[in-house]
């Protein structure tokens, strides 16, 4: 659990998926006001709001939590009805284009950080730890990434500071990877409800689990929008090709052992 805000700000959530339901409950678990907009969406009568504006005016933290390809439209719906007293994240998977775009469109006028909380609905639910929280800082706006550095801390989240592209090419060797092993287990009938599943079978077990817990469309959004997941995919399929093809040629068990971790 979050510790209560000493100073409870209010937040306008703009998209009520899986995980901008979640964030939401997160914020009002640690004592902070929220209000909704997603037309889209069922959103609780007490945080849902009818318009934009009405959900943005009087915020102080406005949180872009909309699939990443529909940022960019948002951010110029929402530019006229903002002003240099708030701040505005957004929490997607990947960060380059999210926070080029913020660069862009709000420029030096309205602070903005771009974030990639590396949590999601189920991992909240369990109350797992450690939360984790990514911050790309824009170089216009220092403060605003000092700011939301403690607001992410109060909500009980290590931050791990990052630019935009470090964070991309860290994602598509984790984030990215996973999600595609997972896509292809689930897709062959690997099941993560499989009973003779051994202990090592485990750790996928829990992955497989995560992945069916977030929203349908990360998937395609950690594959397409980061700039190499297509790199890191290429890889591992070129890799996984190259042990296949040693297996068949059956070669010494020594070379096909798999290295021990290194300390």
């Amino acid at each position: 659990m979050s510790e209560a805000s000493p100073n409870p700000a209010h937040f306008a959530v703009l998209g009520y998926g899986r995980f901008g339901e979640a964030f939401a409950q997160l914020l009002l678990q640690a004592g902070h006001h929220v209000r909704v907009y997603d037309p889209q969406a069922q959103v609780p009568a007490a945080l849902a709001r009818p318009s934009l504006s009405i959900a943005v005016e009087g915020a102080q933290w406005i949180v872009l939590a909309m699939p990443v390809p529909h940022m960019r439209e948002a951010l110029h719906a929402l530019r006229p009805l903002l002003h240099g007293g708030q701040i505005v994240i957004d929490v997607g998977s990947v960060k380059m284009h999210p926070c080029a775009a913020m660069d862009e469109l709000l420029g030096a006028a309205i602070p903005h950080v771009g974030t990639h909380p590396l949590f999601g609905p189920l991992s909240l639910a369990r109350d797992e730890r450690p939360r984790r929280t990514v911050i790309c800082a824009s170089e216009a706006h220092p403060q605003a990434a000092d700011r939301t550095r403690e607001m992410f801390v109060q909500l009980g989240c290590e931050v791990i500071e990052q630019n935009p592209e470090s964070h991309d090419r860290a994602m598509a060797r984790t984030h990215v990877l996973a999600f595609f092993i997972a896509k292809g287990l689930i897709d062959i009938g690997v099941d993560d409800g499989m009973p003779m599943a051994p202990p090592s079978f485990q750790g996928m077990k829990h992955m497989l689990a995560a992945v069916r817990g977030d929203a349908g469309h990360l998937f395609s959004a950690i594959q397409r929008e980061n700039p190499f997941a297509a790199e890191a995919r290429g890889e591992l399929l070129a890799e996984l090709d190259r042990v296949h093809r040693q297996l068949l040629a059956d070669m010494d068990d020594d070379d096909l052992a798999i290295p021990a971790a290194t300390a």
